[in-house]
């Protein structure tokens, strides 16, 4: 099944108003940024998608990427673990506003929460955040003298991931550090659309250097030369533009 896409617009066509969005990233290295920035444009010319749950390691640096659709006001909740990075002011101002919520993960939770949702595992216990604020309402066991806490999965309806090479049935490779949670992500979610640097035949990938199969994968658009948000925000970049 080819899952090649013609362009951004229809990439994130799908996503409506209420779901839950995993947006893959640590930081800016493995994001997302022009599948990002399309969900933003869609927004501006329907109004919709609105009212998104959105998963992702941190909340977004400077005005572009995750922090420019916190911006334009599309996001009721974050779950993450890092709401405090390098120019975290977006997400900052909205929460003390009372206008977006925060889930605060523990990011080895956060990374097993998504891999539980992914491999069908409902729940788990962990140690980490027993006795803080973090474990307050969950069930707690004890296993060989220690306590854990129980952590639920995390599921999404739509995962927008950022790969270096695809193919057109949707296999996957990543460059270096941006794979972080992406593979997990690809997985958890009920629709994956990713962007990669360049779609390539079914074959010319080594089977051994897949690391997300298709199977895993909806659909897949080509953004050639991607934007990295570190260089986006050294450049105080804004999405969208503001015409003078």
């Amino acid at each position: 099944m080819d899952k090649t896409l013609p362009d951004l617009a229809t990439a994130v066509a799908g996503i409506s108003d209420g779901m839950t969005v995993m947006i893959g990233g640590f930081g800016g290295s493995g994001a997302p940024i022009e599948l990002i920035h399309a969900l933003i444009d869609r927004f501006i010319a329907t109004g919709h998608p609105r009212e998104l749950t959105v998963v992702n390691n941190n909340a977004g640096n400077g005005h572009v990427g995750l922090a420019a659709l916190i911006e334009a006001g599309m996001v009721r909740k974050l779950i993450c673990s890092f709401p405090r990075s390098a120019d975290p002011v977006v997400f900052t101002e909205a929460y003390l506003a009372g206008k977006i919520e925060l889930e605060l993960v523990p990011q080895g939770t956060l990374a097993e929460r998504i891999r539980a949702g992914g491999a069908g595992i409902p729940a788990f216990y962990t140690p980490t955040s027993y006795g803080t604020d973090l474990a307050k309402g969950k069930p707690v066991e004890v296993f060989d003298g220690r306590p854990y806490v129980q952590e639920r999965w995390l599921k999404a309806d739509f995962a927008l991931v950022k790969a270096h090479l695809g193919d057109r049935l949707g296999n996957l490779t990543y460059r270096m550090a941006a794979r972080n949670f992406n593979p997990l992500m690809c997985m958890a979610a009920a629709r994956t659309i990713v962007q990669v640097s360049k779609i390539v035949d079914p074959g010319e990938i080594d089977p051994e250097s897949v690391i997300t199969p298709g199977i895993f994968v909806q659909g897949v658009v080509q953004v050639e030369n991607p934007a990295q948000e570190e260089i986006l925000n050294r450049a105080k970049a804004v999405y969208p533009e503001v015409s003078a």
